[in-house]
């Protein structure tokens, strides 16, 4: 019988086929690549939602760790067009633990988005002539990237609020109607 070494034991162990399926599609942390780190839910609910593009975010390495850690608060948030470059305002990130000294960033700083030229000409024409606010909706990670979805926005008043919530209930009661009636015609076979 051949003897291993420590080494050729512990490959051995690593390369086992009873692997979960999240490390063996790649995500060591099993994360859905395209599943939101965090996501702006009020915002859908005090905005109508015009248009949404995917851009880039720049970011320091302790926001990038603390972003993969899922801490990162969207509420309240907004975007707007300074000297041609597009500016997220309002994120908060907290500091990563490990990070101190020279590798912190500052929680509340603005960070820039990443766009094409005229992708921001568009959006900083459309915002200015209709008055429509610019809005993170989700923050993910795509390919490695932070992404994150903005959203060109108009905001609702209190009436159109509870409108929508009772369009979106009475499309359920709907749904809930459907299922229940197709579960009876089945029961009835």
């Amino acid at each position: 019988m051949r003897r291993r070494l420590p080494s050729q034991v512990m490959a051995a162990k690593t390369t086992s086929p009873n692997r979960s399926s999240a490390t063996s599609k790649g995500h060591p942390d099993g994360r859905d690549p395209g599943r939101p780190v965090a996501s702006n839910r009020r915002a859908r609910h005090d905005y109508e939602i015009i248009d949404t593009v995917e851009c880039g975010i720049v970011l320091q390495g302790s926001e990038v760790k603390s972003l993969r850690g899922g801490r990162i608060a969207l509420q309240d948030s907004y975007a707007r067009v300074i000297d041609g470059e597009v500016w997220l305002f309002g994120v908060h990130v907290p500091p990563y633990a490990q990070a101190n000294g020279f590798g912190a960033h500052d929680p509340d700083r603005r960070r820039k988005l990443l766009l094409h030229r005229r992708q921001i000409d568009e959006w900083m024409g459309r915002s200015q002539q209709q008055s429509l606010t610019m809005v993170p909706l989700s923050i993910y990670f795509k390919d490695g990237r932070a992404k994150v979805e903005l959203a060109l926005a108009k905001g609702r008043r209190q009436y159109d609020k509870r409108h929508a919530i009772a369009a979106r209930d009475a499309s359920r009661e709907a749904a809930r109607e459907a299922r229940a009636a197709v579960k009876g015609s089945e029961r009835q076979r």
